[in-house]
């Protein structure tokens, strides 16, 4: 395994797992040989993002572990964390994308379930419209609309719930209004209808509910090339008063093409964007995970646990961490 040829360097105070993983706490590296911690009365769902590219740079090696891991822990979703067609979204929803970006890519029996998408800024260039229509055409991609929400037992017990709120985040960046390729399909939406939305479906005070989990495609902190530019600055802006007025326990993103965990105040941030291109990724303040690598995410949440583990595209677990209520 790759595992064996890693030389494990203490720098900085921080951890490095080969040239490409930085872990900020030795007992969140996993030792050699590791296997998948399986949970099997848990919640689990795999994250993943900006990943279609017609099975290219590894779309289709991560799909493959994707499967594995799926069949491994009875993974009852995916989820998608945007930028789902490159180079600029579909044109409808008959276009030949859907085939050969997705129908035939992830092909594994155990990845036929539930696909919870949210939008890119890649796949506003085109039709981002036309990923909502998808949803009847296809039995597993289910997007009702540009922002959704669900609400979803732990192991069936639906007084154990997580309320997992997917958002549209482009038309939360202004930069975007006057934006050539954006700017068109933006303007269309109204962005404080959705945040006044958004800020309705945080404030459910039900106590069935264990945890709030936000799906959105442009983080509010990375390690990534993007740390200070006008889109993470904007999605901060608007949304972490929000995010930490309601008790949001995890804000899932894509955007930068690497797996991180970032922890801000109460916020667990992860960025699960690596599904079919890498880029490289650091630590920064709050950061206790950056890993430039192919791979996607293993979420396992219990009433009272959330496991995570990230997963590279040759079945090698980078990572792992686990949060307490």
């Amino acid at each position: 395994m790759r595992n064996s040829l890693l030389v494990l360097l203490f720098l900085s105070k921080q951890y490095v797992l080969s040239a490409q993983v930085f872990i900020k706490d030795s007992s969140a590296i996993p030792a050699k040989g590791t296997v998948l911690i399986k949970k099997e009365t848990a919640l689990n769902f795999i994250a993943m993002g900006d990943w279609g590219r017609n099975g290219a740079d590894h779309q289709k090696q991560v799909a493959l572990q994707m499967g594995k891991t799926a069949t491994d822990t009875r993974a009852q979703f995916i989820i998608t964390t945007g930028d789902n067609f490159y180079p600029s979204g579909v044109a409808s929803e008959w276009d030949p994308l859907w085939k050969y970006s997705f129908e035939d890519i992830y092909t594994d029996f155990s990845l036929q379930w539930d696909w919870y998408p949210v939008l890119g800024n890649h796949d506003y260039k085109s039709n981002p419209g036309a990923q909502v229509k998808y949803s009847a055409i296809s039995r597993r991609w289910r997007m009702p609309s540009r922002y959704y929400s669900q609400k979803i037992p732990i192991n069936g017990d639906t007084t154990q719930q997580v309320l997992i709120v997917f958002i549209d985040t482009n038309p939360l960046i202004p930069e975007f209004y006057a934006n050539k390729e954006y700017g068109p399909n933006v303007k269309t939406q109204d962005s404080t209808r959705q945040k006044k939305w958004l800020a309705k479906t945080l404030s459910d005070t039900s106590s069935a509910i264990r945890w709030k989990i936000v799906v959105g495609h442009h983080p509010m902190y990375t390690g990534g090339g993007r740390t200070e530019w006008y889109d993470t600055k904007a999605i901060r802006r608007s949304l972490k008063p929000l995010f930490d007025k309601y008790g949001v326990d995890v804000y899932l993103t894509g955007h930068e093409h690497s797996l991180q965990h970032i922890v801000v105040g109460k916020t667990n941030h992860f960025i699960s964007g690596a599904a079919s291109e890498k880029t490289a990724a650091r630590l920064i303040d709050g950061g206790k995970m950056a890993a430039s690598v192919y791979g996607f995410m293993l979420f396992s949440i219990t009433g009272k646990e959330l496991l995570m583990q990230a997963i590279d595209d040759t079945g090698n677990i980078v990572y792992r961490t686990t949060i307490n209520k």
